[in-house]
């Protein structure tokens, strides 16, 4: 007859692609019951996101199957996000993975796939805020056609706004008028951006994305040192002019030594509507350049569409009005690689966690 022990030894042979790890090391097994050949258990997926979600589901089936003297296999599968970042002490300890999006320049679209990411992530299942760090020329709100006062202070604490699920923060929603300019030093903006991070009620958060103003100034810098965070998303454009800033901003999060999740080009080609070809408008293949030679991920390409501008002119989000354009693939294929290099880290700290504690 069939035992626990040979099942687990069997569920042991699958590994997360991600991680490199056997799903049974990794406690993903959870609430394993075995009666005369009945079999009961959760899967515990490391994030709703994970690319790989299904492969694994898969393999487990397919090694269950594969086991004599199972008559019945009832698997129950869930997701639970890890903890990229440590808590100790932290004033954000309800936020598991703080994602910044920076960039080297303007102009390459960095809200816009802030934005898009972040949507794409909470249609997971994962709890999402957004947090729009750019002080000076906050343009969330817009993209999300939200008005000013949004938010609200309950018990000395910021109230996120909150757009289909995704809670969000902007200093665009406290703006007196829609064009009034934010005239600050830097000293006040990085106690906006403080504020912004500590005294907001953030609550039960997956992942906290941080839309970085462009360049290598007060904010990026005030957030790196603020909080610990669970690392960096560069986004850049194919041309050479933005990669070359690109790595400015790599350059400066690797001195800070905060992890770089990967880079992700936009506007990084033209699907044409009619022969279905790829039309590389900006050059081809700056993103992945400065993957190879940093030795970072690349985590996807989103393709240049008027629909993505228009869209977010409006308030409209291509991944909330148009969910099944290629455009709407891109960032979540996307999201799913950025949550996949969150795991990954997270995993590394879990590791550094338990050999600290071993040596002690």
């Amino acid at each position: 007859m069939v035992g626990v022990d040979q099942v687990l030894e069997k569920l042991a042979t699958v590994v997360d692609p991600d991680l490199k790890k056997d799903i049974v090391s990794m406690g993903m097994i959870k609430d394993l019951e075995l009666n005369s050949g009945d079999l009961k258990f959760t899967l515990e997926l490391t994030t709703p996101a994970c690319p790989f979600n299904d492969e694994i589901e898969a393999d487990v089936r397919k090694v269950i199957d594969d086991i004599d003297g199972i008559e019945n296999f009832d698997m129950k599968v869930t997701a639970k996000v890890m903890e990229g970042r440590s808590l100790d002490d932290d004033s954000l300890a309800t936020v598991k993975n703080v994602i910044g999006v920076a960039s080297g320049k303007g102009g390459v679209g960095k809200s816009t796939v802030s934005l898009n990411l972040a949507l794409a992530l909470s249609q997971t299942g994962a709890k999402v805020g957004l947090l729009d760090a750019d002080i000076y020329g906050p343009s969330i709100p817009l993209m999300l056609g939200m008005k000013d006062g949004a938010m609200e202070v309950e018990d000395n604490k910021l109230q996120p706004a909150t757009f289909n699920d995704l809670k969000v923060v902007s200093f665009g929603f406290f703006a007196e008028q829609e064009h009034q300019a934010a005239i600050y030093r830097g000293p006040i903006i990085s106690g906006i951006l403080k504020q912004f991070l500590v005294d907001t009620n953030w609550t039960n958060l997956d992942y906290l994305i941080v839309d970085l103003p462009p360049g290598t100034g007060d904010i990026p810098l005030t957030l790196a040192q603020t909080i610990p965070i669970t690392g960096i998303l560069v986004v850049t454009t194919p041309q050479d002019v933005a990669s070359n800033v690109a790595v400015k901003a790599i350059g400066m999060f690797d001195k800070l030594n905060v992890p770089i999740l990967g880079v992700v080009e936009n506007m990084s080609y033209f699907s044409c509507p009619d022969c279905s070809n790829k039309h590389y408008i900006f050059g081809n293949g700056g993103a992945k350049k400065i993957s190879e030679k940093h030795e970072i991920p690349f985590l996807g390409e989103i393709p240049l569409n008027s629909g993505i501008m228009e869209g977010s002119d409006l308030g409209k989000p291509v991944m909330m009005t148009n969910t099944e354009s290629p455009s709407a693939d891109a960032f979540r294929i996307a999201a799913k690689n950025v949550a996949a290099q969150c795991s990954i880290v997270a995993a590394k700290l879990q590791e550094e966690i338990q050999a600290e504690a071993t040596t002690n």
